[in-house]
């Protein structure tokens, strides 16, 4: 049986993984954990605890508590707040991961450890292969690089079944996201719906890869479900849904709300993360191997982040 903890499940990804994980799995197997306070849906679905991950010992400890047997590690800094604190960053990112990685040696714990795109560069090609030169520019793709590394070694020397996949942009209405280059598109859903206008903070023509939540979830726990004797990559799998510019999704919102308008104000620090990270990505090695598929491409997202983010609001809108 699975015995699940969480790290970092406060946040986007992991306040939704968690729910879902214990529906699939039950309550009382999945523990969440972060440093800041849970949601009641989190702290009232089963069982919760603080765990700064820099710690190892109290990492080690829930871990004994609960009988864990698998760790999915999600704690991290976003993009544009690790290059605003580059330091704090790698104490942050990197320690937690190595830390989660001692105890599942330890304790023959599984782990799912989550990437980025952000670990390629600008000199990877504009639709990344699943393989490829990777020699980022922002302090947030280099710890990127590291821990697949890191994660890489853990397999090969001590057979840690560690997978991972390098997440797009996650789009989500239950919690919006703080620090990364791809939070605009979130951000503009609850803009659009409160002021009909949204200033963006990288410029017309910035492609990245996106995502919706419940993709990102089915990712995690196939993958994790995955036959081991299919997966010739096991960690850092691109997985893949769709690519738009900041026109794009503005342009698909104003199929419903027409009155929108968008203009730019450029976060140079921002811009300069997203020009540096490829516009697609290859999944195929994580369509063959595993069998992912996604399932929302933008214009069934858009609808659902409207529909969803005004019943939040308490705003009326005609989605027919």
């Amino acid at each position: 049986m699975k015995k699940i903890l969480i790290t970092g499940a406060c946040g986007q990804i992991g306040s939704e993984l968690t729910l879902s994980m214990r529906e699939k799995y039950g309550s009382e197997n999945v523990v969440a954990s972060d440093i800041a306070d849970p949601s009641d849906k989190i702290s009232q679905t089963g069982p919760f605890e603080y765990i700064d991950c820099t710690d190892g010992n109290r990492l080690m400890n829930v871990v004994k508590k609960y009988q864990i047997n698998t760790l999915c590690n999600l704690v991290t800094l976003l993009s544009a707040e690790s290059e605003a604190n580059p330091q704090k960053a790698w104490r942050v990112n990197m320690n937690s991961l190595y830390n989660v990685l001692e105890v599942a040696r330890e304790k023959e714990c599984d782990v799912f450890a989550a990437s980025s795109p952000a670990c390629f560069g600008p000199d990877t090609p504009k639709t990344a292969p699943q393989d490829t030169l990777q020699r980022p520019t922002s302090i947030y793709g280099v710890i990127k690089v590291a821990g697949e590394l890191l994660c890489d070694y853990y397999w090969r020397k001590y057979g840690i079944d560690i997978r991972g996949v390098r997440f797009s942009g996650v789009i989500s209405h239950e919690t919006i996201p703080e620090g990364g280059i791809t939070d605009y598109a979130v951000e503009m859903f609850y803009e659009v719906l409160k002021n009909k206008k949204y200033t963006c903070f990288l410029k017309k023509g910035t492609y990245l890869p996106f995502m919706y939540i419940t993709d990102a979830i089915k990712a995690v726990i196939d993958l994790m479900e995955a036959d081991p004797k299919k997966l010739k990559h096991r960690n850092a799998f691109n997985v893949a849904a769709v690519s738009f510019a900041p026109e794009e999704l503005a342009a698909e919102i104003q199929k419903y709300i027409p009155e929108f308008a968008m203009d730019y104000d450029i976060d140079p620090v921002c811009q300069q993360i997203a020009d540096s990270v490829p516009g697609k990505l290859d999944d195929s090695a994580a369509r063959e191997e595993w069998g992912w598929r996604h399932e929302h491409d933008l214009a069934s997202m858009t609808r659902i982040m409207l529909e969803r983010i005004s019943k939040k609001l308490n705003i009326s809108i005609d989605l027919k």
